[in-house]
Protein backbone atom coordinates (compact mmCIF):
# COMPACT_ATOMS: atom_id res chain seq x y z
CA UNK A 1 0.00 0.00 0.00
CA UNK A 2 2.86 2.26 0.91
CA UNK A 3 4.31 2.06 -2.69
CA UNK A 4 0.96 2.70 -4.17
CA UNK A 5 0.76 5.58 -2.54
CA UNK A 6 4.03 6.60 -3.15
CA UNK A 7 3.12 6.15 -7.13
CA UNK A 8 0.37 8.04 -6.43
CA UNK A 9 1.95 11.05 -5.21
CA UNK A 10 4.29 10.86 -7.55
CA UNK A 11 2.06 10.71 -10.35
CA UNK A 12 0.09 13.77 -9.02
CA UNK A 13 3.51 15.34 -8.39
CA UNK A 14 4.30 15.58 -12.32
CA UNK A 15 0.77 16.84 -13.34
CA UNK A 16 1.13 19.45 -10.88
CA UNK A 17 4.41 20.28 -12.72
CA UNK A 18 2.80 19.79 -15.90
CA UNK A 19 0.08 22.30 -14.94
CA UNK A 20 2.86 24.55 -13.71
CA UNK A 21 4.43 25.21 -17.13
CA UNK A 22 0.63 25.07 -18.89
CA UNK A 23 -0.85 27.53 -16.80
CA UNK A 24 1.05 30.72 -17.67
CA UNK A 25 0.37 30.20 -21.45
CA UNK A 26 -3.19 30.52 -20.48
CA UNK A 27 -3.37 33.31 -18.59
CA UNK A 28 0.00 34.96 -20.72
CA UNK A 29 -3.02 35.55 -22.98
CA UNK A 30 -4.18 38.27 -20.92
CA UNK A 31 -1.00 40.52 -20.62
CA UNK A 32 -2.86 43.28 -17.60
CA UNK A 33 -3.03 40.78 -15.50
CA UNK A 34 -1.71 37.81 -16.68
CA UNK A 35 1.50 37.60 -14.77
CA UNK A 36 -0.52 38.82 -12.13
CA UNK A 37 -2.89 36.07 -11.28
CA UNK A 38 0.46 34.21 -10.33
CA UNK A 39 -0.70 30.99 -12.26
CA UNK A 40 2.23 28.94 -11.49
CA UNK A 41 2.05 29.36 -7.87
CA UNK A 42 -1.58 27.16 -7.88
CA UNK A 43 -0.49 24.33 -8.82
CA UNK A 44 2.07 24.21 -6.47
CA UNK A 45 0.59 24.75 -3.55
CA UNK A 46 -1.88 22.05 -4.59
CA UNK A 47 0.71 19.60 -4.74
CA UNK A 48 1.57 20.89 -1.01
CA UNK A 49 -1.79 20.15 -0.30
CA UNK A 50 -2.37 16.76 -1.71
CA UNK A 51 1.17 15.06 -2.09
CA UNK A 52 2.96 16.81 1.12
CA UNK A 53 5.58 19.04 1.66
CA UNK A 54 8.89 17.32 0.21
CA UNK A 55 6.54 16.63 -3.01
CA UNK A 56 5.58 20.44 -2.95
CA UNK A 57 8.85 21.34 -2.05
CA UNK A 58 10.25 19.48 -5.47
CA UNK A 59 7.75 20.70 -7.46
CA UNK A 60 7.69 24.27 -6.31
CA UNK A 61 11.58 24.39 -7.20
CA UNK A 62 11.83 22.60 -10.59
CA UNK A 63 8.38 24.42 -12.01
CA UNK A 64 9.94 28.13 -12.93
CA UNK A 65 13.27 26.64 -13.75
CA UNK A 66 11.84 24.22 -15.93
CA UNK A 67 9.84 26.50 -17.52
CA UNK A 68 12.22 28.92 -17.82
CA UNK A 69 14.70 26.56 -19.91
CA UNK A 70 12.10 24.93 -22.01
CA UNK A 71 10.11 28.58 -23.38
CA UNK A 72 13.78 30.19 -23.82
CA UNK A 73 13.37 32.69 -20.49
CA UNK A 74 10.09 33.10 -19.93
CA UNK A 75 9.76 33.71 -16.63
CA UNK A 76 13.94 35.02 -17.13
CA UNK A 77 16.56 32.67 -15.26
CA UNK A 78 18.23 35.21 -13.26
CA UNK A 79 17.07 36.53 -10.76
CA UNK A 80 13.33 35.95 -11.29
CA UNK A 81 13.10 32.13 -12.00
CA UNK A 82 15.89 31.31 -9.43
CA UNK A 83 14.08 33.65 -6.78
CA UNK A 84 10.57 31.83 -7.66
CA UNK A 85 12.01 28.68 -7.44
CA UNK A 86 12.79 29.39 -3.81
CA UNK A 87 9.49 31.11 -3.47
CA UNK A 88 7.36 28.47 -4.85
CA UNK A 89 9.33 25.13 -3.18
CA UNK A 90 8.80 27.29 0.62
CA UNK A 91 4.88 27.14 -0.73
CA UNK A 92 4.85 23.64 -1.44
CA UNK A 93 7.00 22.60 1.15
CA UNK A 94 4.96 24.90 4.04
CA UNK A 95 1.39 24.27 2.80
CA UNK A 96 2.54 20.13 3.22
CA UNK A 97 3.96 20.41 6.19
CA UNK A 98 1.42 22.54 8.20
CA UNK A 99 -1.63 20.60 6.22
CA UNK A 100 -0.01 17.43 7.88
CA UNK A 101 0.74 18.93 11.52
CA UNK A 102 -2.52 20.80 11.61
CA UNK A 103 -6.47 19.35 12.07
CA UNK A 104 -8.52 18.62 9.44
CA UNK A 105 -10.91 21.42 9.38
CA UNK A 106 -11.62 24.10 6.85
CA UNK A 107 -10.68 27.07 8.78
CA UNK A 108 -6.75 25.37 8.89
CA UNK A 109 -6.76 24.91 5.44
CA UNK A 110 -6.89 28.99 5.47
CA UNK A 111 -4.41 29.03 7.83
CA UNK A 112 -1.90 26.71 5.85
CA UNK A 113 -2.49 28.71 2.79
CA UNK A 114 -1.86 32.21 4.09
CA UNK A 115 0.92 30.78 6.22
CA UNK A 116 2.75 29.14 3.27
CA UNK A 117 2.27 32.81 0.75
CA UNK A 118 3.60 34.82 3.72
CA UNK A 119 6.37 32.21 4.09
CA UNK A 120 6.97 31.88 0.46
CA UNK A 121 6.82 35.64 0.14
CA UNK A 122 9.53 36.32 2.47
CA UNK A 123 11.56 33.92 1.42
CA UNK A 124 11.35 35.16 -2.54
CA UNK A 125 12.31 38.96 -0.81
CA UNK A 126 15.40 37.33 0.75
CA UNK A 127 16.50 35.24 -2.20
CA UNK A 128 15.76 38.19 -4.23
CA UNK A 129 18.33 40.51 -1.95
CA UNK A 130 21.00 38.04 -2.47
CA UNK A 131 20.65 37.85 -6.18
CA UNK A 132 20.31 41.56 -6.51
CA UNK A 133 23.00 41.46 -4.44
CA UNK A 134 25.27 39.01 -6.80
CA UNK A 135 24.44 41.46 -9.68
CA UNK A 136 25.30 44.51 -8.54
CA UNK A 137 22.18 45.95 -8.56
CA UNK A 138 19.08 47.22 -5.49
CA UNK A 139 16.56 45.21 -3.86
CA UNK A 140 14.06 48.05 -1.85
CA UNK A 141 11.88 47.36 0.53
CA UNK A 142 8.92 49.41 -2.15
CA UNK A 143 10.25 46.83 -4.62
CA UNK A 144 9.77 43.96 -2.46
CA UNK A 145 5.96 45.22 -1.26
CA UNK A 146 5.29 45.54 -5.14
CA UNK A 147 6.46 42.22 -6.05
CA UNK A 148 5.14 40.32 -3.17
CA UNK A 149 1.71 41.86 -2.78
CA UNK A 150 0.95 44.95 -4.28
CA UNK A 151 0.85 43.39 -7.87
CA UNK A 152 -0.08 39.91 -6.82
CA UNK A 153 -3.42 40.95 -5.77
CA UNK A 154 -5.30 39.36 -8.15
CA UNK A 155 -3.25 36.41 -7.62
CA UNK A 156 -3.90 36.12 -3.92
CA UNK A 157 -7.31 36.76 -4.11
CA UNK A 158 -7.93 33.53 -7.00
CA UNK A 159 -5.59 31.19 -4.82
CA UNK A 160 -7.38 32.05 -1.52
CA UNK A 161 -11.07 31.43 -2.67
CA UNK A 162 -9.71 28.49 -5.33
CA UNK A 163 -7.09 26.43 -3.74
CA UNK A 164 -9.49 25.70 -0.10
CA UNK A 165 -12.36 24.66 -2.85
CA UNK A 166 -10.23 22.57 -4.60
CA UNK A 167 -8.08 20.97 -1.34
CA UNK A 168 -11.65 20.08 0.32
CA UNK A 169 -13.08 18.80 -2.99
CA UNK A 170 -10.31 16.62 -3.84
CA UNK A 171 -9.71 14.94 -0.39
CA UNK A 172 -13.22 13.96 -0.15
CA UNK A 173 -12.66 11.98 -3.24
CA UNK A 174 -10.58 9.57 -1.10
CA UNK A 175 -7.96 9.68 -3.36
CA UNK A 176 -5.50 11.45 -0.90
CA UNK A 177 -4.20 9.60 2.12
CA UNK A 178 -2.35 12.71 3.50
CA UNK A 179 0.57 12.47 3.89
CA UNK A 180 0.62 8.93 5.72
Amino acid sequence: MKTLDSLMKMVLSALFLALAYVMPFLTGQIPEIGSMLCPMHIPVLLCGFLCGGPWGLAVGFIAPLFRSFLTGGFPPFFPTAVCMAFELATYGAAAGFLHRMLPRKKAYIYITLVAAMLIGRVVWGIAMLVCMGIHGGAFTLGAFLAGAFTNAIPGIILQIVAIPILVMALERTNLFRQNE
